[in-house]
């Protein structure tokens, strides 16, 4: 557990200020915005309960609301992601293969199960942020541009950190 624990504490204190100084500022076509702090909520073990990630993910959206100055925004929709974040795993992934402690990955879940189940994960988020970030339905062909484009942009952003990161873990294998 203290693994675990050192692990995403370093990935949180690289995240979140990656996330307001770099990424926030990386908009493609003044529509799409990466999310790649997500990484932190979609790779949590699964055997996390539900309290703890529920937690860990309300802290992740306030600090980032901290950083962002987006009063309470991140901090509703990673709560509720994080919360979800177990159904959406065992839709993907029967009960009898649980991960037993390690966290999704392409190499624990297999490529397909892993990239429906961050897909899922992204778009999810992406459509509360946006929604409640626009709290109007006045232009939806913009809020429906900005959820399906911000949700690809991160996909392919998180499915690049964790093949390099499985890479990485591969090589310390061997």
């Amino acid at each position: 557990m203290t693994k675990y624990f050192i692990k995403y504490a370093i990935i949180f204190l690289l995240l979140i200020p990656a996330q307001a100084i770099v990424f926030n500022h990386a908009i493609l076509f003044n529509v799409a915005v990466p999310l790649v702090f997500l990484y932190l909520i979609i790779t949590l073990p699964v055997t996390v309960g539900t309290n703890l990630s529920t937690f860990l993910g309300f802290l992740t959206g306030f600090m980032l609301d901290i950083f962002c100055d987006t009063p309470g925004v991140n901090a509703l929709c990673c709560t509720v992601l994080a919360f979800a974040r177990k159904p959406v795993f065992h839709l993907y992934v029967s009960m009898d293969d649980d991960l037993a402690g390690r966290s999704p990955s392409s190499h624990a879940m297999g490529h397909a199960a892993y990239m429906k189940y961050m897909l899922t994960m992204v778009l999810i988020y992406a459509a509360m942020v946006f929604t409640v970030e626009a709290f109007q339905f006045f232009s939806f062909r913009l809020l429906v541009l900005r959820i399906a484009a911000s949700t690809a942009y991160t996909f392919i952003l998180l499915y690049a950190i964790d093949c390099l990161t499985m890479r990485r873990r591969e090589s310390y294998s061997a």
